[in-house]
């Protein structure tokens, strides 16, 4: 009996990242990058900074900012509790890699397979994603993090290059629905798709 042969199918459903293009805008999902969530146990905050700026290279961020230095970015989620990110192609099973740098001072959790990813860019941001979210790209710098909700959905907005490039996280489970409510707010505002 021969061994199945099992392909990989990404948040949206195709075996390739899926790129919406507009006038002024570009969609692009994601699937490159390994996500985990750490989070510091009781009363082992100490050891488990010391240990975090030791593997990353810099102290984990506060409230709504993210910390990068390659490979890794950390995004403050809650009270000592960020999601960490790095490449896929060296970091496919993350929390395994930041459980054994981390030990026992930290709770870390895989999340790559839980959430979708879309990059968005171009000069037309906040003009889409003011009819998407209350979250103003008018006011986010580079570095800042936002929880926000689109389509009913729990999404977490990154600001990458402030009013031209941001990341969006949502649910994989809803990232159709998310995909569509992003397309769907490009062309409410008369961009009308140039290609993808």
């Amino acid at each position: 009996m021969s061994e199945p042969r099992l392909k990989p199918q990404l948040p949206l459903g195709g075996a390739n990242p899926r790129v919406e293009t507009f006038a002024g805008l570009t969609i692009t999902e994601r699937a490159d990058v390994a996500l985990a969530s750490i989070a510091c146990r009781r009363d082992r905050g100490a050891e488990f900074n010391s240990a975090a700026e030791a593997l990353f290279g810099f102290a984990l961020p506060g409230p709504g900012r993210i910390a990068a230095s390659t490979p890794y970015a950390a995004i403050w989620t809650g009270p000592e509790q960020w999601f960490v990110e790095a490449p896929m192609a060296t970091h496919e099973d993350i929390a395994r890699m930041l459980k054994d740098k981390l030990g026992d001072a930290a709770s870390v959790t895989e999340l790559t397979d839980g959430w979708a990813r879309f990059e968005v860019e171009g000069a037309r941001l906040a003009g889409v994603f003011e009819r998407l979210c209350e979250v103003d790209l008018r006011l986010m710098q580079a570095g800042q993090a936002r929880h926000t909700v689109i389509e009913h959905l729990g999404c977490l907005v990154m600001c990458r290059v402030a009013l031209t490039a941001i990341t969006v996280l949502g649910p994989r489970s809803a990232a159709r629905s998310l995909h569509h409510a992003m397309v769907t707010a490009a062309d409410s505002v008369g961009y009308g798709t140039a290609g993808g």
